[in-house]
Parts: C-alpha cells; sequence; structure tokens
C-alpha cells in the first residue's frame, strides 16, 4: 500500500515532469522566433519556469560535455525523475 507521503512525493515529480518539459518547449519556440519574448507576460513565464528548473539543469550542463549547441540536462533530468518516481511506485510493493 502506498503510503500519502510517497503519493506526495509521486505528484510533485510528475508536476516538475511536467514543468521541465514545458521549459524544453518554451526554449524551442524562443529559440525558432515562435514567440517575442520582449513580451511582458512571455518574459514572466519564462523567467518562472527559469528559475524553476535552472538549479536542477545547471549542476547537469556543468557535468556533461559540450555538444555542439545541444543541451541534454533536460533529458537527463526527466530520465531521474522517471526512474525515483517508479522507484516510489514501485517499492511500495516489496
Amino acid at each position: 500500500m502506498i503510503t500519502a507521503a510517497r503519493m506526495l512525493l509521486i505528484q510533485i515529480i510528475d508536476l516538475y515532469w511536467w514543468v521541465v518539459i514545458i521549459a524544453v518547449v518554451a526554449s524551442w519556440l524562443v529559440g525558432f522566433g515562435v514567440v517575442n519574448s520582449y513580451n511582458p507576460l512571455v518574459r514572466s513565464i519564462l523567467r518562472a519556469v527559469h528559475a524553476l528548473t535552472e538549479p536542477v539543469f545547471g549542476p547537469f550542463r556543468r557535468l556533461l560535455p559540450a555538444m555542439g549547441g545541444l543541451d541534454l540536462s533536460p533529458l537527463i533530468v526527466l530520465l531521474l525523475l522517471t526512474f525515483l518516481r517508479n522507484w516510489l511506485a514501485i517499492g511500495s510493493f516489496l
């Protein structure tokens, strides 16, 4: 039986997983010029997403080698979040 604390952690991990996906899509939209980052609403959303993800992405960016402009830190974070979520969910059955 999954305890309430584990369920809460799983929900937080799921929510942060979507924040990482939003950060990736937002970086693509800004990079391809689809959204105007000078718009105040867009800028505030981008700042919020950056503030939520950069403390986690930063250490992985320092550890990963330069890949010619390709940032793999969100992929590593998503893999770790998925592993942690599955560990919490399956760990209750052991």
